[in-house]
């Protein structure tokens, strides 16, 4: 054998080598979840009616609902993993999870880092004060306490919108705004209607409502990039699903609407 061939051979190896190797670092995500029957979601826990940890232990919401009934169909186990509104895509990044349905909004700056399947719910972003208060425009908040959920796109937009002076208090998750709301810790709640409901049954007597609406946001389920095939399943599972009204049957159970045109005419 030359020296040439020796070369050759050796080059052939190495990228033989290689490319076993590059397809073990990147195996497909669907055919992984497919052969360990199992598939793990992120959900916050902390987001009620959306998702939550319920007196017994177990999750419960219309996040919840969803990913179990997507778990169902695909004939898989679901395994909640529970995040944060700021951990959401770092753990799908990480491979701690293999999706995320966690009112997490499509957004374009979301789309640099991560793929979306086709929206399959939808989240209004308001601010929310109590009946009688006379809040009517965002120059109504200046000199006020603000709360919203750190790193959430209801963050986002009252910080793009607020004008000077306003005093945006930022909590961790849900919960914690839900709280500081009820204490008084801060006047208003930037947040989606359902929540504003979620305080008003902790308490009937704070009587929030919506008083301004910042932005209509669509949901998808967050899906780490370039898994393609993981991807089209959902967004099959997701056309199947609204075609048959089951995913507008979960969303007017829990909300007492039907799922917005963004959502069911969406392409």
């Amino acid at each position: 054998m030359t020296h040439l061939n020796k070369k050759m051979l050796a080059s052939l190896a190495a990228a033989t080598f290689l490319g076993v190797s590059f397809g073990i670092a990147h195996a497909d995500a669907l055919e992984n979840i497919t052969s360990a029957g199992k598939i793990r979601i992120s959900i916050d826990p902390a987001a009620p009616p959306y998702s939550i940890m319920d007196q017994d232990g177990k999750y419960a919401g219309s996040e919840v609902e969803v990913a179990e009934k997507l778990a169902k169909d695909l004939n898989l186990q679901l395994e909640v993993i529970p995040t944060s509104p700021a951990n959401r895509i770092p753990y799908l990044l990480s491979g701690k999870t293999d999706l995320v349905i966690s009112t997490l909004s499509i957004t374009d700056e979301r789309k640099k880092v991560i793929d979306f399947s086709k929206p399959y719910s939808a989240i209004q972003i308001v601010v929310g004060a109590p009946k009688s208060d006379s809040l009517s425009k965002l120059e109504d908040l200046v000199g006020k306490q603000v709360a919203v959920t750190r790193g959430s796109t209801n963050d986002t937009e009252i910080t793009k919108a607020a004008l000077p002076g306003t005093n945006i208090v930022r909590f961790e998750d849900d919960s914690t705004s839900i709280t500081a709301i009820l204490s008084g810790q801060a006047s208003y709640y930037v947040t989606a209607p359902a929540l504003l409901t979620t305080v008003n049954k902790k308490n009937p007597s704070a009587e929030l409502e919506p008083k301004i609406v910042l932005k209509t946001n669509i949901t998808g389920i967050g899906i780490k990039k370039g898994e393609t095939a993981l991807q089209e399943k959902l967004n099959a599972w997701i056309d199947a699903s609204l075609k048959d009204g089951s995913l507008n049957s979960l969303y007017k159970k829990n909300f007492g609407i039907d799922l917005p045109k963004e959502v069911t005419d969406a392409k």
